[in-house]
């Protein structure tokens, strides 16, 4: 596909929370050249009513159903927005996760693919094994809202972060993909840049996803 020479460069990470998808994306900002604006869930949902969070980032297994009309929107918006920035030159990076576990399936990864029609996307699977991901959610954050989700000997691995795991890397069409717990966040965002200095493979995994029906 013919892609806008003087269109910014687009950068979408998807994963699980805790996956190390935000600190990927604060390592693209601080080396790569030129401006990259993140526009991923955190960000968005700064900008979100209260009420309405978790907004994008509402987890699989649809347990907020009133959020879920909502939600097709909010990504379509955002989307949207992520290709007017790359038009005017903008590198964006953005940090979701995806899945399509709701309590019917909304097919917004294909129509999320479908809205960067025309643009350079690198879309980047951000993996990390559960047992990495429940040693850094026992690590209490400020602000993370994820004390519910303490493990205990019954439940090793609390029943959301299970399906986390499970629902986000689905269908798992990917350009690149990185395990955070093989390599450092800036060793992922040297292999990403490793990867846009090649090209984006042909036919990329957004052009593949947009296609399908």
């Amino acid at each position: 596909m013919h892609h806008d020479s003087h269109a910014g460069q687009i950068v979408i990470l998807n994963g699980a929370p805790r996956s190390g998808k935000t600190t990927i994306a604060k390592m693209i900002q601080a080396h790569f050249d030129g401006p990259w604006i993140n526009l991923g869930v955190d960000a968005y949902n700064a900008m979100t009513p209260e009420r309405y969070l978790p907004g994008i980032g509402l987890r699989p297994g649809g347990e907020r159903p009133e959020l879920e009309e909502l939600v097709p929107f909010l990504y379509a918006a955002l989307y949207e927005s992520i290709a007017i920035h790359a038009g005017f030159g903008l590198n964006v990076v953005a940090d979701f996760g995806h899945h399509d576990s709701y309590s019917k399936p909304l097919g917004i990864l294909a129509d999320c693919a479908r809205r960067l029609e025309g643009f350079a996307v690198l879309f980047v699977g951000v993996r990390c094994p559960i047992e990495t991901i429940m040693k850094r959610r026992a690590v209490d954050e400020p602000g993370r809202e994820m004390r519910y989700l303490k493990a205990t000997d019954e439940m090793p691995v609390p029943e959301p972060v299970r399906r986390w795991q499970e629902e986000v890397h689905r269908p798992g069409l990917y350009d690149m993909e990185v395990d955070t717990s093989q390599l450092t966040p800036l060793e992922c965002a040297e292999a990403i840049r490793h990867q846009l200095d090649l090209g984006i493979p042909e036919p990329s995994a957004f052009e593949r996803i947009a296609e399908a029906r």
